[in-house]
């Protein structure tokens, strides 16, 4: 692999509230005071840098404005798009990402039809997430190349147009509200153009849409989570190993 560096920000505006608040260590307070000459020695001693418990998991998720601009295609690249971040926290990872996804305005369907479509690369990679979806009771839909990929590999998958080979196709679907979970990955100007459309009415119709299967596998984690369990919702102080030496964190909080 090439690997090519995109920018070098050297700034903290984002990261360090999220990593005070996730664990309860108040950094920036700590930060200009060391700037001013304290040693680190004093805040170990005054237990500041005692943070959340080992078994808690913090996940930071990024909240884009497309629904506020009509007609753009919510597609990422390497340019800044989102305008903030929401935090999750739980004992378990796919919840701590449940919650993330509802903070961030994406509500993930515990039941319902998923639309399959990924590229030719993904497509193996996409088996085992589709399977867990089908356990899971979620009905498969998949555009043709994926369609065919996915009943070889044993599952119950249903075939639906693309918009380019005429209705009804996947965006009447999702019109209708037959759809309720995307999973769409894309290569090339040609089929990235191709697929604009299902992005546009799932942004539109407020359908959980990912682009990466890596997302989408943590999505599809979550919907697991929060069909075994409700949400433990509790103060965020409580992941905290000291409520004591978390006292600034406590009361910003």
């Amino acid at each position: 692999y090439d690997i090519y560096i995109i920018e070098v920000n050297p700034r903290a505006s984002r990261t360090v509230p999220f990593i005070a608040k996730a664990t309860g260590v108040p950094v920036a307070k700590i930060a200009a005071r060391v700037m001013a000459g304290e040693p680190l020695s004093v805040f170990q001693a005054q237990g500041m840098l005692v943070g959340m418990n080992d078994e808690h998991t913090a996940v930071k998720a990024p909240v884009f404005p497309f629904n506020r601009f009509s007609g753009v295609d919510p597609i990422l690249g390497p340019e800044m798009k989102s305008t903030g971040e929401v935090m999750g926290i739980d004992t378990d990872v796919a919840q701590a990402f449940a919650k993330s996804q509802i903070a961030a305005g994406t509500m993930l369907p515990t039941q319902g039809t998923v639309f399959l479509s990924v590229r030719n690369k993904d497509k193996e990679e996409l088996v085992p997430i589709a399977k867990d979806l089908q356990e899971m009771g979620l009905k498969l839909i998949a555009t043709g190349g994926t369609c065919t990929h996915l009943q070889n590999a044993g599952l119950d998958v249903e075939r639906i147009n693309k918009v380019m080979e005429g209705q009804p196709n996947v965006v009447d679907a999702v019109i209708n509200g037959e759809i309720h979970f995307i999973i769409n990955t894309t290569k090339g100007a040609q089929s990235v153009a191709d697929s604009t459309s299902i992005r546009r009415m799932a942004l539109a119709y407020k359908i959980p849409y990912y682009t990466l299967l890596t997302a989408a596998r943590a999505g599809v984690q979550a919907i697991r989570s929060m069909q075994s369990r409700d949400f433990d919702v509790k103060p965020i102080q409580d992941y905290f190993r000291d409520d004591e030496d978390s006292s600034d964190i406590k009361q910003s909080a």
